[in-house]
């Protein structure tokens, strides 16, 4: 099966050089990056690519019986560990060892709220004590749409399914902390995202 042969998903092409601009600044050689909710494998492709140095663990509900495992071993990217992890963060035991950082796109939106809390804790338990977790996508503030595009998003998620939507910032603060997670950064990206950082105990600075 041919590359472009494999399904795509346009949000992925539409933000990834948006979100490497960022990680690029942010992510240092030799760590290691466990991606929650690899979906179709385009940003960890694209990632892995432009950052050889850097160790990538994809993981999906799915594992190796889904598209990011295709994709991922057409690649066949020394720096990407495969196979793609069967990862359900409702399970406490994510069999994935400790990490530097995890990484994870346009997730909590369409996860139950019980699944945003185990995930988390889970984040929490996998992360070195200096690690960070970086969250991508949209955010609620304050209890409010921050545009009408995700006003209209989240009302879609919430026809498909009641429990998904749109999550408010101030819940996230609150629960990471919770689990030992502190909000160190948000970046404003395009069409209304963000992209959000928590750190364990020490946080790495952008390096210049």
């Amino acid at each position: 099966m041919s590359k472009c042969a494999l399904p795509s998903s346009p949000a992925a092409l539409r933000n990834r050089e948006a979100i490497l601009a960022v990680l690029q600044h942010r992510l240092q050689p030799n760590q290691v990056v466990l991606e929650i909710g690899s979906g179709s494998g385009e940003h960890l492709a694209h990632f892995a690519q432009a950052m050889p140095s850097v160790r990538w663990l994809p993981s999906d509900l799915d594992g190796a019986d889904g598209v990011a495992q295709q994709r991922l071993a057409q690649f066949a990217l020394p720096n990407v560990i495969l196979p793609v992890r069967s990862l359900d963060v409702n399970y406490p035991d994510w069999r994935v060892g400790a990490v530097d950082v995890v990484y994870s796109a346009n997730t909590t939106h369409i996860m139950h709220w019980e699944s945003v809390i185990a995930l988390f804790f889970g984040i929490s338990s996998v992360l070195c004590d200096d690690g960070c977790f970086i969250l991508y996508g949209p955010f609620n503030e304050q209890g409010r749409y921050t545009s009408d595009s995700n006003r209209a998003f989240d009302q879609s998620l919430k026809s498909r399914d009641p429990a998904m939507g749109i999550r408010d910032l101030a819940d996230l603060v609150t629960l990471g902390e919770q689990a030992g997670l502190a909000l160190v950064e948000r970046i404003d990206m395009p069409a209304n995202n963000l992209m959000l950082f928590w750190s364990k105990q020490g946080y790495a600075k952008p390096h210049s």
